[in-house]
């Protein structure tokens, strides 16, 4: 078990890794050994996850999601197969992490009765600018 934070832990077996040939550091080492990771996380039938924090974690995501509900995070920063798939995990979890955050709930304001004067004020400024740039008949 992965203990997300004090309530959350996923199961190991939730988690599937594949080793791909990666790009980036290795020389010629890279064209042989498949160093880089790619970790795929079910979050939609995820049992370790409530509802909020799966679908704050599908918004953030993003790109890095399938349309089947997949996380797919590749790793290919470091030369070994290890230390990418370390570098996974510890990016899955802080991802999970994040989306473990209650986003602060916004606050209507309204505009102060001065910001309000000014815009308007610029805009008949403005108006005034541009009905003077117009067509003006001369005189004759």
């Amino acid at each position: 078990m992965l203990q997300v934070t004090e309530n959350i832990a996923i199961d190991e077996n939730d988690i599937s890794e594949s080793f791909i040939r990666g790009t980036g550091p290795g020389g010629q080492n890279v064209n042989k050994v498949a160093t880089a990771v790619q970790l795929r996380y079910d979050v939609l039938n995820s049992p370790s996850l409530p509802d909020d924090i799966r679908q704050r974690l599908i918004r953030i995501a993003g790109k890095k999601m399938t349309d089947k509900g997949v996380l797919i995070i590749e790793a290919k920063r470091y030369r070994t197969q290890e230390k990418n798939r370390r570098d996974a995990l510890d990016r899955l979890l802080a991802l999970i992490r994040r989306a473990c955050d209650k986003p602060k709930p916004r606050l209507k304001t309204r505009p102060s009765a001065v910001a309000k004067y000014k815009r308007l004020e610029q805009k008949r400024r403005q108006s005034e600018l541009k009905r003077e740039r117009g067509f003006k008949p001369s005189p004759e």
